[in-house]
């Protein structure tokens, strides 16, 4: 018998699964050890410790109908579910309920493209969709229109827009949920409900307009547990004709400041639209017993010359364009006429060129030269980000996973430096590793006015060791709060944690969550915990 839902009997619990099963089918109702196994979460910082969260057990529900009938049993029994899309969600928590014993709604058999409209360049998905499914639908479809898609192509489009994932194209499509339109959700009382010009019997424009009349609601959909998704509208890009990827180098420490500020003015101008790149040759070691040895000091001006001396760039920036051939070959030309008058000694290089539609050949030469990434550039999802973790001749001696810790900073060069300083003293404080010159992580650029860090801590499968680096964990979260950063996203393990530190106003926002929390959903039965929101029966539990 499986772990029990907490205040759950096991009377009740057994007639739930019968109902789930009369439901959805018994082949589709997982309670054996081995099935509900599947739903740990691969990277648990809390792996094999009497905190674990675990699964009772799933349920596959394949149509809308069958998430309302499963959704009405569950608040016949009081038993709380946990709704995932692939739940491939690693490093944020996988497939593994926030609360302990929640029986995980499994949606991959709701795995239909709906709708690809290449004149108006959106589609219409269920949540079992994958990335890889719906990047495969639009070729055989041979329309002309990008997605846009994380790392990993087996995540689902809606799942990763629900957590405010991100990818790395063009402008605004890397906000996964910015580009959403339109949602249908199964409501926590069973209802329907669909956002924007959906809520329009035979709307015509359910993806093309995001708004509806009233209140946009879509928002409180994402990292909440106040309905479950069913299907979702995304806008897609247009294949552009051309891509280029150029680089600007920059020798002094402190050049950073402008060339964020020149990267950003090109990025909210639209003179770049793609992904900007920051990099530090001069801060990683390379042969070079000298500069080994620098690296080892704080002589920054020492660094500086030997860089200079070396040829080798304090700070470099990636600066990718796509869209017609002549016009992204005038944008880099302004782009660098920028940099040069902003940045004395800047230095450049031209890369990529590129024109599209891409062959095999061009797509596997662009992916040599990076451990993870290169065809997600392009809108072509896959799984080379594993290689990372993967043993291979590289690393031979491959970890059990991580967990990110990942706040939102401004996107300027004082406060890269701030967050900086800020984090190597706390890595040392906390015991953490870090590289010599203390930059624990350069920002990601994918949002066009913040920027964001992304920190990974190990999981060792060593009970100890993960204890040591949740308590780390939390002591970063107070810490970033502290200086007026939030994070974006976190694990389950952390969830209550990050929601605390949103405290403005006697943590109106966390109450307000729970004030909507408890008007729709009064048995707490969706995804309690999820985000720091808990029902009014769990709460303070």
């Amino acid at each position: 018998m499986p772990i029990l839902p907490p205040g759950i009997n096991e009377t009740d619990f057994s007639a739930a699964l019968g109902q789930f099963a009369e439901t959805v089918g018994t082949n589709w109702v997982f309670t054996s050890d081995e099935d509900v196994a599947l739903y740990r979460d691969a990277y648990s910082p809390f792996w094999g410790s009497d905190e674990e969260k675990l699964a009772s057990a799933a349920v596959a529900p394949e149509s809308v109908e069958e998430v309302q009938q499963i959704v009405r049993i569950a608040n016949r029994y009081r038993i709380p579910l946990y709704p995932i899309s692939t739940g491939k969600n690693y490093g944020y928590g996988g497939s593994a309920p926030v609360h302990s014993g929640s029986v995980v709604v499994d949606l991959k058999r709701m795995n239909r493209v709906l709708e690809i409209d290449e004149r108006n360049a959106t589609c219409l998905v269920e949540p079992g969709v994958s990335y890889f499914d719906l990047y495969n639908a639009i070729q055989e479809k041979g329309a002309k229109l990008w997605i846009d898609c994380p790392d990993p192509g087996w995540g689902s489009p809606i799942g990763n827009a629900l957590d405010h994932g991100l990818g790395y194209t063009i402008g605004h499509f890397r906000d996964h949920f910015g580009s959403h339109c339109g949602m249908e959700v199964v409501l926590p009382n069973s209802e329907v409900l669909r956002t924007g010009p959906g809520g329009i019997p035979g709307s015509k424009t359910w993806q093309q307009y995001q708004y509806a009349f009233g209140p946009q609601l879509d928002g409180i959909f994402t990292q909440s547990n106040f309905g479950i998704v069913t299907k979702m509208g995304f806008w897609l890009a247009p294949e552009p004709e051309a891509f280029r990827e150029d680089t600007v180098a920059v020798y002094n420490h402190d050049d950073l400041i402008p060339l964020v500020d020149v990267t950003s003015y090109l990025t909210n101008s639209s003179i770049s639209n793609g992904l900007p790149g920051l990099g530090s040759p001069l801060l990683r070691a390379d042969s070079d017993p000298e500069h080994i040895a620098l690296l080892q000091t704080s002589d920054r001006p020492a660094l500086e010359r030997y860089g200079r001396e070396k040829n080798i760039p304090y700070w470099t920036c990636n600066i990718k364009t796509y869209g017609p051939k002549e016009v992204i070959n005038a944008q880099w030309a302004h782009a660098r006429e920028k940099f040069a008058s902003s940045i004395p000694g800047a230095t450049f290089t031209e890369g990529e060129k590129l024109e599209f539609p891409l062959t095999y050949e061009q797509g596997e030469e662009y992916q040599q030269g990076r451990i993870a990434g290169g065809r997600v550039d392009f809108g072509i999802p896959n799984l080379s980000i594993f290689q990372i973790i993967s043993r291979t001749p590289w690393n031979p001696d491959p970890k059990f996973g991580h967990y990110y810790f990942s706040p939102i900073i401004p996107k300027t060069g004082e406060a890269i430096f701030e967050a900086s300083k800020v984090f190597t003293e706390a890595y040392d404080q906390l015991g953490l590793s870090r590289p010599p010159q203390g930059i624990t992580s350069l920002p990601a650029l994918y949002y066009q006015r913040s920027a964001m860090l992304l920190m990974a801590l190990q999981v060792t499968r060593n009970v100890e060791v993960d204890r040591k680096n949740r308590t780390a964990f939390k002591e970063l979260i107070k810490i970033a709060a502290e200086h007026g950063w939030g994070e974006y996203r976190t694990p389950p393990a952390f969830q209550d944690d990050v929601m605390n530190a949103y405290s403005f106003g006697n943590n109106a926002l966390r109450r307000f969550n729970e004030t909507i929390k408890d008007a729709i959903d009064p048995n707490g039965i969706i995804s309690p915990g999820k985000s720091g929101i808990w029902p009014k029966n769990m709460r303070g539990a």
